[in-house]
């Protein structure tokens, strides 16, 4: 009988074994933002949720829409970064202008919004713009000079 079972043999001999562990290397290397990746869910979680959960779905219907549909595009975002994390860094300044729009939108969106709803909006903004820096910054760290 023919002995089909499989032994782990030493690639070291392997004639491309360099190739190999660079290419390694390259997929690893791109992991150095991943502890982000949660927080930015989260925060596009929250976004999408933040109407519901501080009531002005009733007193601000546009504004409902809005932080749903970017709250939304936040956690597309957080899902990309972790997927193809050395395709999807550079939309962190992307998230950045999100953040910018999230802090001016209860003004440009909503109509006469109250102090809690500006303040909702401009903290998911602030954390926005600072997830969104720290994911530049890391990113361009991080990647390879020619």
């Amino acid at each position: 009988m023919a002995n089909v079972s499989h032994t782990r043999g030493d690639i070291s001999s392997h004639p491309d074994v360099s190739e190999m562990r660079e290419r390694y290397a390259r997929m690893l290397g791109g992991r150095d933002v991943s502890l982000l990746d949660g927080p930015v869910f989260l925060l596009g979680l929250y976004c999408a949720a933040s109407p519901w959960i501080v009531h002005y779905t009733t007193s601000q219907p546009a504004l409902v829409t809005h932080n749903l549909i970017v709250g939304i595009a936040i956690g597309l975002l957080a899902l990309g970064f972790t997927r193809a994390p050395e395709r999807m860094y550079g939309l962190s300044w992307a998230m950045c202008a999100m953040g910018v729009w999230m802090i001016i939108a209860p003004w440009i969106v909503g109509s006469s919004p109250d102090a809690g709803v500006v303040i909702n909006n401009v903290v998911i903004g602030a954390l926005a713009v600072i997830l969104g820096l720290i994911c530049a910054g890391t990113a361009a760290k991080s990647a390879p000079t020619a």
